[in-house]
C-alpha cells in the first residue's frame, strides 16, 4: 500500500504531511508536445505535462517513465532534468492542501499512442498552434515558453 503523505486533521480534513517529490516527462514528438488534461487537484481541468509523484526507492528517470506510461500509455526514454518548481495550494482557511515539488525531465518518445488513465481526464499530442487554444497551467505555459515550444 503506498503512502499518500497525507494525514488527517483534528477537523476532519485531510492535508499533506510533507512536500512531495514528483516528477514529468516534456516528451515532443515529430513537433508536437505530449499533454494531459489533469482529472484532479491540482489542475483540475487544465493541461499540463504529464507525469505524478516519485515513490520511495525510485529514481526520477524511473519514476517518469513509469508515470507517463500509466498516464498516457506512451513509452519514453527519460533523460536529464530540465525544470524543477513547486506548487503549493492553500485553501480558503489558509491551511495547505497540496505542496509539491516536481522535476520535469527531457524524454524521447519511444512507443505507443496517447489514451487517459490513471489520473488523466484526456492525453494528446499538441502542435503550438494548438496550444495556444487550450487551458494550460501557469507551470506548462511558462516551461513551453521556455523551450521554445511557444512563441
Amino acid at each position: 500500500m503506498k503512502n499518500s503523505g497525507r494525514h488527517q486533521s483534528q477537523n476532519g480534513s485531510v492535508e499533506p504531511s510533507g512536500p512531495r517529490v514528483g516528477v514529468g516527462a516534456v516528451v515532443i514528438r515529430d513537433g508536437r508536445v505530449l499533454l494531459v488534461k489533469r482529472a484532479k487537484e491540482p489542475g483540475r481541468g487544465y493541461w499540463a505535462i504529464p507525469g505524478g509523484v516519485v515513490e520511495l526507492g525510485e529514481s526520477l528517470r524511473e519514476a517518469a517513465e513509469r508515470e507517463i506510461m500509466e498516464e498516457t500509455g506512451v513509452v519514453i526514454r527519460a533523460r536529464e532534468p530540465i525544470v524543477t518548481f513547486e506548487v503549493i495550494q492553500r485553501g480558503r482557511d489558509g491551511r495547505v492542501q497540496f505542496h509539491y515539488v516536481i522535476v520535469d525531465l527531457a524524454a524521447d518518445y519511444v512507443s505507443g499512442e496517447p489514451h487517459p488513465a490513471d489520473d488523466a481526464q484526456d492525453a494528446q499530442w499538441f502542435t503550438p498552434e494548438e496550444v495556444q487554444h487550450i487551458p494550460l497551467t501557469r507551470n506548462t505555459l511558462e516551461l513551453l515558453r521556455n523551450l521554445d515550444f511557444l512563441a
